[in-house]
């Protein structure tokens, strides 16, 4: 019997996004508001879902403050008040951080520390009130 168990979890940051090999007109062109040479930032929500067996004397599939302190650390204490372009996080450079590369690089950041019996399931990230992305690995 499969569960899926989803934590909650914020953080507030800045970022712009821009492809310095085109020009400005390109740029707004394709990403709008979101090009603002002076950034422009999101409080984030995020949610990471895990899935396994619960396991058969206590009933968790794993102690949910454990991965709050997880998504925590690893996560939203890097990125939390952050300019997403410019700070030190685990973005590699040059990629952009949109929505969809944010899913995909947490996942990479969270995966190795889920315990062994619990399986990373989803992430997925609100943007904004209207926008959000989801990955679930590739």
């Amino acid at each position: 019997m499969i569960v899926y168990l989803t934590r909650k979890e914020t953080f507030n940051a800045a970022h712009q996004l821009w492809v310095p090999q085109w020009s400005e007109e390109k740029n707004f062109e394709v990403f709008g508001k979101c090009a603002n040479k002076n950034f422009h930032g999101h409080n984030y929500d995020l949610y990471v879902t895990v899935k396994g067996t619960p396991d058969p004397v206590i009933g968790f599939l794993m102690d949910v403050k454990h991965l709050g302190k997880l998504i925590q650390e690893k996560i939203c204490d890097v990125l939390d008040h952050s300019n997403l372009n410019k700070d030190d996080n685990f973005l590699p450079d040059g990629i952009l951080p949109t929505t969809e590369n944010l899913v995909i690089y947490i996942w990479k950041e969270l995966e190795s520390h889920i315990p062994g019996n619990v399986k990373l399931h989803c992430i997925k990230l609100w943007e904004t009130a209207k926008i959000y992305c989801e990955y679930y690995g590739d």
